[in-house]
């Protein structure tokens, strides 16, 4: 097995779900989880379900200013809503995309009793336009239902019981729709970075190109387009379940040049009240039934992670800071103490 990676893998889930081509599609499973972190997974079932919201995705960002602004993030401490042009940074530098963040329906309502970091688990804003909440949840819950059934896959593939990952998983999954406009050469459509919001992620791309993924050498790697494909990763929640030995690739997008990028990302959530503790105790449980070298074990051990920080008592503490920092506007409205915390705090 090699260290590093000049390509992204493609894994095929028919095969995955065909008895007679599981087990070798398993170990290049393996392989892609290990190496890359990064794969395509190609006949998922969902693409006429894609092909019907980027449909959708230019005249939803077309909307006139007043529409987009009501449902504005700024409106919500659970960081859902519009995002206009350059309000979120990555790596302390502006990204130049529009997004609208979206969030699995019927959350609990969060009182004031319980820790603030449940206040991230809220109701979705959604722009007033006829059909889009309706798209919007069923996209959410049709990926819920790949991703949980993949993440069942990979645990196969690192010879776990297929249950090994449910007890992480947390209430809220969260939805993009992602505009990069076309911007001068060189610019940051987002900022390298590892995703931060749970286990893993499901990116559907446009034809446009832009996503690189960092190699263990420092090359980025382009990964390029592949039609109704979804560009699936692993994030920081699942390195840390994982002691590391999964570990989260840093990738970026390039803002376009010529034309308008779309791009719809969901990410399937971690528990919110996932304590440091237990995740360290289940993190060693977990790597010592993984069948890898104690090297690469003793490597793993060492990749920084901020879910991993004793700054954090848990991951929805972890994830709000993350959150604050990303949105800047919206965590000094909603939390400004901790803005002014988390702004001069540095990760140990």
């Amino acid at each position: 097995m090699s260290d590093t990676f000049s390509s992204i893998p493609i894994i095929d889930w028919r095969r995955l779900q065909d008895p007679e081509t599981r087990t070798e599609t398993l170990d290049q499973l393996r392989e892609a989880i290990f190496v890359v972190g990064f794969l395509y997974l190609t006949n998922h079932g969902l693409e006429d379900l894609i092909k019907r919201t980027h449909a959708r995705l230019p005249d939803l960002f077309d909307l006139p200013t007043q529409v987009k602004e009501k449902c504005n993030m700024i409106n919500s401490p659970a960081f859902v809503g519009y995002t206009r042009l350059g309000a979120e940074t990555t790596a302390f530098k502006t990204d130049l995309r529009e997004q609208y963040d979206f969030g699995t329906p019927g959350m609990k309502k969060w009182t004031g009793n319980e820790d603030i970091w449940w206040r991230l688990e809220g109701e979705s804003q959604y722009p007033d336009v006829a059909g889009v909440k309706e798209l919007v949840e069923e996209y959410i819950s049709e990926s819920a239902k790949l991703s949980q059934e993949f993440m069942r896959f990979v645990s196969e593939s690192l010879s776990l019981p297929p249950d090994t990952f449910a007890s992480f998983k947390g209430n809220m999954d969260r939805l993009k729709f992602v505009k990069y406009p076309q911007s001068p050469p060189n610019s940051q459509g987002v900022g390298p970075h590892k995703d931060s919001a749970g286990l893993f992620t499901f990116l559907s791309q446009d034809d446009t190109g832009g996503l690189q993924v960092l190699n263990k050498n420092g090359q980025w790697i382009d990964a390029p387009p592949i039609e109704g494909s979804l560009v699936t990763n692993i994030q920081q929640g699942l390195e840390a379940i994982t002691g590391g030995i999964c570990a989260a690739t840093t990738h970026r997008v390039i803002a376009p040049t010529t034309r308008t990028r779309y791009s719809i990302p969901f990410f399937l959530g971690v528990r919110m009240d996932l304590t440091l503790e237990e995740l360290r105790e289940s993190a060693a449980h977990i790597v010592a039934r993984i069948p890898v070298s104690d090297d690469r074990k003793k490597r793993a051990v060492d990749v920084p992670s901020e879910f991993l920080s004793p700054l954090y008592s848990c991951f929805g503490e972890a994830y709000l800071r993350n959150r604050i920092i990303s949105h800047p506007d919206v965590g000094q409205k909603w939390y400004p103490e901790l803005y002014e915390k988390y702004t001069k705090q540095e990760l140990s």
